[in-house]
């Protein structure tokens, strides 16, 4: 961990981006939405959507928003209350920012997340295909926490875990936290004169939480436990995390330019490999698919999507988005991956084309089977470790 002479920003070669913006900066320090912050935020955003950069944003703010709204001095204490505050402000949010975007010529979408959206592999699959389905549409998904009906028990918590979620989720290169930091000190500067800024280190060093006070501490450098973890759950799928003020003047326009600002935490493992890695050590596979050798050859030669028409034979039991393993027709196995469709359903569109998934099945979520993006080959060799 070191504060190092690393002078480009690694935002500059990231092409999609979850950049996460903290409750204090949305609202003002809880006075209701900060218009002109907003407004300030979608002319960036814009910027780097016209330079080809995918970017998902987000936003807290609903329920400072919603207190506001409705006239209510202190933030409640009841469930109830604070989920009516979060569904009246969530209007609010969403208002802003449509309003803001619109300016620039950028649609927007509100996208509603639970913890369970997330831990459910099918349901996280839809997630990650609509989403994916917003950004090829060139539209900016703005992400918050569904508060209106998770409860203690379900709750993600905060934003910052939520935006390193989304990362893993599209992922995404780059996790920006905009917060009212300036980014990641080794002590608490305000008790502290000596605390040193830390410009550069690994994502998931554990030196960091025992900086920010260890992952039970509520005292932390404002905060900075969450984002500590967040980079470090980020990194899981290969993705980068900065930490920077969102007070700085253009920040998310200079760091795609290069600059260097705020701390930047660096993941180990390249998206890729990450996610493949994930992949080729789940040995638990939920099934099994015999492909006929036209779909091996695509597979094994050309890395493409398995189509429900190369599939000779089902076996298992296995639901949308496990893992499931592909093999020959003498049982070797060539490559496995995250299935789009239930082993019943799979078994009735086997060895037909694509375009007859929706008559056979009266809706077609995926045209693959199989995804590319969401497989791994053997050719990639399997590390059983």
């Amino acid at each position: 961990m070191h504060a190092s002479t690393h002078m480009s920003s690694i935002v500059a070669s990231s092409k999609r981006l979850v950049v996460k913006v903290g409750s204090s900066l949305v609202t003002n320090e809880g006075k209701g939405i900060d218009i002109n912050a907003v407004e300030q935020w979608a002319a960036q955003i814009a910027q780097l959507h016209a330079q080809g950069c995918q970017i998902v944003l987000v936003s807290s703010g609903a329920i400072a928003e919603g207190m506001a709204r409705l006239g209510w001095p202190r933030r409640p204490k009841a469930m109830n209350q604070l989920q009516a505050a979060a569904a009246v402000g969530q209007m609010g949010l969403i208002q802003a920012y449509e309003v803001a975007f619109a300016r620039h010529g950028i649609r927007t979408a509100q996208i509603l997340l639970t913890h369970e959206d997330l831990a459910y592999r099918h349901r996280y699959l839809n997630a990650r295909s609509t989403l994916y389905t917003l950004l090829d549409l060139g539209v900016v998904p703005i992400v918050n926490e569904n508060d209106t009906i998770v409860t203690d028990e379900i709750r993600l918590g905060d934003n910052d875990t939520l935006g390193a979620l989304v990362t893993n989720l599209i992922e995404a290169e780059t996790l920006v936290i905009l917060t009212d930091q300036s980014g990641l000190y080794s002590a608490d500067p305000r008790s502290n004169p000596s605390a040193r800024f830390i410009t550069h280190a690994q994502a998931g060093d554990p030196e960091l939480e025992a900086m920010a006070g260890g992952a039970g501490s509520t005292v932390g450098t404002g905060g900075m436990i969450t984002k500590i973890l967040a980079a470090k759950r980020a990194a899981n799928s290969g993705g980068h995390t900065v930490i920077a003020s969102g007070r700085e003047p253009d920040v998310l326009v200079r760091l795609a330019r290069g600059e260097s600002i705020g701390t930047e935490l660096q993941a180990v493992l390249p998206v890729k490999s990450a996610r493949q890695r994930w992949m080729a050590n789940h040995l638990r596979t939920r099934g099994r698919l015999t492909l006929d050798q036209g779909a091996v050859d695509a597979l094994t030669q050309g890395h493409k999507s398995l189509l429900a028409i190369g599939v000779v034979q089902v076996e298992g039991d296995f639901g949308r988005g496990d893992v499931v393993a592909c093999v020959d027709q003498h049982g070797v196995e060539c490559a496995r991956g995250l299935i789009n469709y239930s082993a019943d359903d799979t078994r009735r569109i086997k060895g037909h084309p694509s375009q007859r998934i929706a008559e056979i099945l009266g809706i077609m979520t995926d045209a693959e089977l199989m995804h590319r993006d969401n497989m791994v080959f053997n050719t990639e060799k399997f590390d059983y470790r």
